[in-house]
């Protein structure tokens, strides 16, 4: 499988695992890349995702840029002004649409936490995934390297990493990173704020775990809500903002068995136990057969329910 995926309790571990091409990104992988996103937003055990590569040399190596021997110099031609002028269905920027329904399928931004354990190179497509996918990043000392990668080939990049560098980082730092496209080590990266951390190479993945189990014991729906919320509406004004995050507040106080949860753990004095559930609805889901469990499901995305 060139992307593994794997669960244990409520954390879910995705590894580009092609580290004979500095774990590369083809077509192929692009799409596994992507189910291997959907499963982690579709399990309703899943509460936090650590995203990492193979081996200790890249994390994402950007996209294999190697050119079909099946397409004609014309036929390439054609598809790239195609792909400008009259992109197929289902695509935004000459990518496939992802589940988040606004970036491309295999960098979506999925409403639940993703740590990136960066375990060596993250360059061009490696960059922006890490950019626009995950949102607490913890880079391995002495393996781990960042570059934008696209400007010393005379391209500004197909992928959103030039916007998203600017829009995470001070612009001194982000227009340094795109114009003299230097590399960038781990304990830089944590200085200028690409990263949180930067450990010991033998120290990421624990780490990274630490990290995802605290997150863990966290409501879950508060925060697939909060992480929503970044997303779709923080580029609000603030008093718009504002106004949408109190009426998610309200919708949690009102509907989840979680925010009760938090208050009467609180005033007892004890540590919460989040389950995720709806208030009035204790047990539902859990109760059901496997069968009960797949009809609902199918019914979920139906809309005539």
């Amino acid at each position: 499988m060139s992307i593994l995926y794997n669960t244990d309790g409520h954390i879910a571990v995705i590894t580009i695992a092609n580290a004979r091409r500095a774990n590369s990104l083809d077509k192929q992988h692009a799409l596994d890349l992507s189910e291997a996103w959907r499963a982690a937003w579709d399990d309703r055990n899943v509460r936090v995702i650590i995203l990492t590569g193979e081996g200790d040399r890249h994390f994402c190596g950007g996209h294999d840029l190697s050119i079909r021997d099946d397409v004609t110099p014309e036929e390439h031609e054609f598809l790239a002004l195609e792909r400008i002028f009259r992109p197929p269905s289902g695509y935004i920027n000459g990518f496939q649409t992802g589940i988040d329904g606004g970036m491309a399928d295999h960098f979506p931004r999925i409403h639940k936490p993703v740590i990136a354990a960066v375990n060596g190179w993250a360059v061009g497509a490696g960059l922006y995934l890490l950019l626009a996918s995950t949102d607490i990043r913890i880079a391995a000392i002495g393996n781990a390297n960042f570059r934008f990668g696209l400007i010393s080939r005379g391209w500004v990049g197909a992928g959103p990493g030039a916007t998203m560098l600017l829009k995470q980082l001070r612009y001194a730092d982000a227009m340094k990173m795109l114009l003299a496209d230097e590399t960038v080590d781990a304990e830089e990266a944590m200085r200028i704020g690409l990263v949180n951390e930067a450990v010991p190479a033998d120290q990421l993945m624990p780490r990274a775990l630490e990290l995802a189990k605290r997150i863990a014991e966290m409501p879950p729906l508060a925060t697939i809500k909060m992480k929503e919320f970044v997303h779709r509406f923080s580029d609000l004004p603030v008093e718009q903002a504002w106004n949408v995050q109190a009426m998610m507040n309200f919708l949690l106080l009102q509907t989840t068995q979680d925010a009760q949860e938090g208050r009467t753990s609180f005033l007892e004095r004890r540590e919460p136990n989040y389950t995720g559930e709806y208030s009035g609805l204790e047990g539902f889901y859990e109760n059901l057969t496997d069968e009960e469990r797949v009809r609902l499901d199918e019914l979920k995305r139906q809309i005539d329910w």
